[in-house]
């Protein structure tokens, strides 16, 4: 890995460590509010239109909790890189990450070039489906 001081991957950890706590954060709340709001609705008279404005918060807010859910998997699978000493290498060819990428975007597990090329063929794959 090209990191060439320990103050770069403690920064790097750090943001890490952080990153993880905010999203445990938003996730804990996110399941609160979704409990609160069962319990609320449960003694109210349903309305069609404010049963489906529901359904749309309720699903907007799932979607954004699986986000949440996905990235801290990310965020701890980058703290275990760092860990085992595998940190900054590129999961496809395995090169170093700039230190620019991983301080713009610290769970990255690939290079900017391997990325394009994941997100790229990502896309085509989604776009082979839809058709």
């Amino acid at each position: 890995m090209d990191i060439a001081t320990q103050t770069h991957l403690t920064t790097l950890r750090d943001l890490l460590t952080y990153r993880l706590v905010e999203l445990r954060a938003e996730v804990h709340a996110a399941e609160q509010a979704q409990r609160q709001q069962v319990a609320a609705g449960a003694d109210e008279v349903p309305d069609r239109k404010d049963e489906a404005t529901q359904q749309q918060f309720s699903d907007l807010g799932s979607a954004q909790e699986q986000r949440d859910v996905d990235e801290m998997a990310q965020v701890e699978a980058a703290l275990h890189r760092l860990d085992s000493g595998t940190y900054g290498d590129c999961a496809d060819c395995g090169e170093p990450i700039s230190l620019q990428r991983l301080l713009m975007q610290p769970a990255a597990q690939r290079c900017a070039p391997c990325q394009a090329a994941y997100a790229h063929a990502l896309d085509h794959s989604k776009l082979g489906r839809a058709s």
